[in-house]
């Protein structure tokens, strides 16, 4: 015999799930029983029969429900919370595609190091960066090293093509006599 005493536990049973029907029925009565109070408190009307809004009440109660689906108590208790905000959905002729769109936090930041970087590169080619500073410098010693290996390399040259002009001299010399 299992350990609970009986065979099976509540996590096998039957589940039952309340139909739309019966859900729309229910949301029909809440509202009756609203619209009833709120009838009784404005002091009724004449004859005791309320009063048959027009269309555009209508619709605006419709909306109301729509954007005020109660839970629990929710609806009995009145909460002035300046901090929440109501939710509402807006209609797809509401948007506004072609006004100014607010950048997130990661598309800015994005931008901003994009600019950044260009303005870098900008300094950096005029050479007012620590880098570029760097890199001239760089360059000034290497241009030295290399007009001054031109220079040795060209010194030589001269002094070999002196040499070898002497020394066909003496050799020319020598064979004549």
């Amino acid at each position: 015999m299992p350990k609970g005493g009986r065979k099976g536990c509540h996590k096998g049973r039957m589940r039952q799930y309340t139909s739309p029907e019966e859900i729309d029925a229910q949301i029909k009565a809440v509202n009756e029983k609203a619209q009833e109070a709120e009838f009784e408190e404005s002091g009724g009307g004449a004859a005791g029969v309320p009063a048959k809004p027009d269309q555009s009440s209508d619709e605006s109660d419709e909306d109301e429900d729509y954007q005020q689906k109660c839970k629990g108590v929710e609806g009995l208790i009145d909460i002035e919370n300046p901090n929440r905000i109501a939710q509402s959905s807006k209609k797809v002729t509401q948007v506004d595609l072609e006004g100014p769109r607010e950048l997130s936090r990661r598309e800015r930041e994005e931008i901003e190091k994009q600019k950044a970087k260009e303005r870098y590169m900008k300094m950096h080619l005029a050479g007012k960066t620590d880098q570029a500073k760097a890199d001239l410098a760089r360059l000034a010693i290497i241009r030295k090293q290399r007009e001054d290996a031109a220079k040795k390399k060209e010194e030589e040259k001269k002094f070999k093509d002196g040499t070898v002009a002497t020394a066909k001299g003496v050799q020319s010399m020598s064979l004549n006599k």
